[in-house]
Order: structure tokens, then C-alpha cells, then sequence
């Protein structure tokens, strides 16, 4: 099955890059929307996921990939809410800024800019790509 590409956000408040990081991966649980639910269903390991920071920086800011598949998360009490486990893989030389994103032609049909509200998104892998030349990372950083 080929590799998938994905989008998460974050508040960098509530749980930042460098907690990721710090950490060396998460249990990324708490969405508790039913699109953002059926993507991380969605998500196979290895795939791979950029992080985004909202709110305040509204930047792409690392590169994560997903390391286990979805679970019942642990902190709903409905089963039908899922979670995923992620590890960084690398930051981005250079953030790449929601308004970088919007100015960019090629990626006008971001889900990021079409449905800015949804925390996790599929991209395609020439999204995923381009926003890794934005960002000043190679493709080759990305654990291909």
C-alpha cells in the first residue's frame, strides 16, 4: 500500500513541537471531530504527518510519522473516538507560515485553507512535497 500524507494541529500552548520532540512521539488523541476521526482511521503506520502549529505561530513547523495505527482513545468513553501514535521525524529548516501556504498557487486546495478548522487533514504527496521545498527540508529528511 503506498505512503499517505497527513496534517495534524496543534496549539504550541497545549502541546507544541518541542514537546513532541521532547517526548520522542505521542499518543495523539482528544479529536473529538468525526471528519478528523475517519482520517486518523485512516492513517497507516509510516505514514507520514507534518505538524502544524495553530493559533498563534499558524505555521507547518516539523515532520512526524505515524508509528501505530488507530486505537480506541483512552481518554473518551465512547469507542467509536480513535487515536494514533506519532514520533517526530524532523523539524522544518524554516516554518512554513499559513499565509506562505495561501500565497502559494499550488496549494490552493490545502484542506488547511479550504477547512481550516479540521485538525487532521490528508494532503497529497506534491502538497506534502512542495510545503518541504517552502520549508527549506529536503525531501530525502522526511524518512523516505
Amino acid at each position: 500500500m503506498a505512503r499517505r500524507y497527513w496534517l495534524v494541529k496543534s496549539e504550541p500552548g497545549a502541546y507544541s513541537w518541542g514537546d513532541f520532540v521532547e517526548e520522542a512521539g505521542t499518543c495523539w488523541d482528544g479529536v473529538r471531530n468525526n471528519a478528523a476521526r475517519l482520517n486518523l482511521i485512516e492513517m497507516r503506520k509510516g505514514d507520514l504527518v507534518l505538524f502544524y502549529h495553530s493559533v498563534s505561530d499558524k505555521a507547518v513547523v516539523g515532520i512526524s510519522r505515524v508509528a501505530r495505527e488507530s486505537y480506541p482513545d483512552p481518554t473518551a468513553d465512547d469507542p467509536r473516538w480513535v487515536a494514533v501514535d506519532l514520533v517526530p521525524v524532523r523539524p522544518l529548516r524554516k516554518p512554513v507560515s499559513l499565509a506562505r501556504i495561501k500565497a502559494e498557487p499550488r496549494l490552493a486546495e490545502l484542506a488547511l485553507v479550504r477547512q481550516s478548522r479540521l485538525s487532521v487533514m490528508p494532503i497529497r504527496r506534491a502538497e506534502f512535497e512542495r510545503i518541504l521545498r517552502l520549508g527549506e527540508t529536503p525531501a530525502s529528511a522526511s524518512g523516505r
